[in-house]
């Protein structure tokens, strides 16, 4: 699997798991008392998080990103639905000139 490729998956993978700790964990600990739920989903996004950030490395490293353009895709994952934003940027870069 190529650097942009692998990229996009644990992208979209990291951004769904992102917003299933912010719109149904969180809810279900303060609102039904349950905490287990954010144990579990906060485990899984922080994996996926680590995964996203070494994807990110890598993709960098072989595209020869500038450090700029590094940290923003960084800051895509930190903001609610940004890696699906960032996603349609990696989308482009993966086909390619048209042309």
């Amino acid at each position: 699997m190529n650097a942009l490729r692998q990229l996009r998956l644990i992208a979209f993978l990291e951004g769904m798991s992102f917003l299933g700790l912010l719109f149904v964990a969180m809810p279900v600990k303060y609102l039904l008392g349950q905490p287990l739920a954010v144990r579990i989903a906060g485990s899984v996004h922080g994996l996926l998080f680590l995964l996203f950030v070494s994807s990110l490395f890598r993709a960098a490293s072989e595209h020869g990103w500038p450090a700029r353009r590094s940290f923003a895709a960084f800051g895509a994952s930190l903001v609610p639905f940004g890696t699906f934003v960032l996603d349609r940027a990696l989308k482009r870069e993966e086909a390619g000139p048209q042309g």
